[in-house]
């Protein structure tokens, strides 16, 4: 049960977080308005890196079911705790979502573009094109598996460092891949807040394109699960 609580609501904050910042930066009537791509992705860093920081003790703060499901393929979590963390996940990121409708629910409807009501929840390409969409996640969540493995590897690193590394594998990935399709790189950070948008009364709020929806949900998973198999096949030194 902790596995359950901990990870929807590290997933909760981390959605909220995450989804706010894109709110505030985007919709009209917000005071920060205009600030730019910048903050939107320190902000989706920062959303990942404070709930590891509380939840990494107890869950591991996956708060992403590719990350989950590729650490159960190597063998890192069991096949057991796996129905637990990501039916937290899922549920988590519903919420996150959720709050951020009901904390920006004026300022969505007095948005006049639905365009922007919809980015503040899910992720879309910039340029559909399903084949590199789907590439696009599939690597930017390659490299945060592979990162985040990677991070155990190095030596001196105390459990709260690797959180900060967790952050700048996140920046990194939204500063150079997050212009293709948003990098959701998470299936339940673009399921759950898109579920919000299609459900909750948004004023004027247009369609929650759920055409693309399968994008962020699959290849997420399809690259985690690839870069758990990759980084097992490599001859790495003993560990020191």
């Amino acid at each position: 049960m902790l596995l359950f609580i901990s990870e929807f609501m590290g997933t909760a904050i981390l959605v909220l977080l995450g989804t706010a910042v894109v709110a505030n930066v985007n919709l009209s009537a917000s005071g920060m308005k205009g600030a730019g791509a910048v903050q939107i992705t320190f902000g989706w860093g920062l959303a990942v890196m404070i709930p590891a920081f509380i939840f990494g003790s107890t869950s591991g703060a996956h708060m992403n079911p590719a990350l989950t499901l590729a650490l159960a393929l190597d063998g890192s979590t069991s096949w057991g705790d796996v129905p637990l963390y990501i039916s937290g996940q899922f549920a988590g990121a519903f919420l996150g979502g959720a709050l951020t409708w009901l904390l920006f629910k004026a300022h969505l409807d007095n948005e006049s573009n639905p365009e922007v009501k919809f980015a503040v929840f899910g992720t879309r390409p910039s340029i559909p094109s399903p084949f590199l969409n789907f590439m696009s996640e599939l690597v930017g969540t390659f490299i945060l598996v592979f990162a985040i493995k990677g991070i155990a590897r190095v030596d001196g690193i105390a459990g709260g460092l690797g959180n900060f590394f967790v952050f700048a594998i996140i920046l990194s990935i939204g500063m150079s891949l997050g212009g293709l399709t948003g990098y959701a790189i998470n299936p339940a950070r673009d399921f759950g807040p898109r579920l919000v948008h299609a459900i909750m009364p948004i004023r004027g709020k247009g369609s929650s394109n759920w055409k693309y929806a399968w994008i962020p949900f699959c290849a997420p998973v399809v690259g985690g699960a690839l870069a758990a198999w990759v980084y097992s096949i490599i001859p790495w030194p003993p560990a020191a």
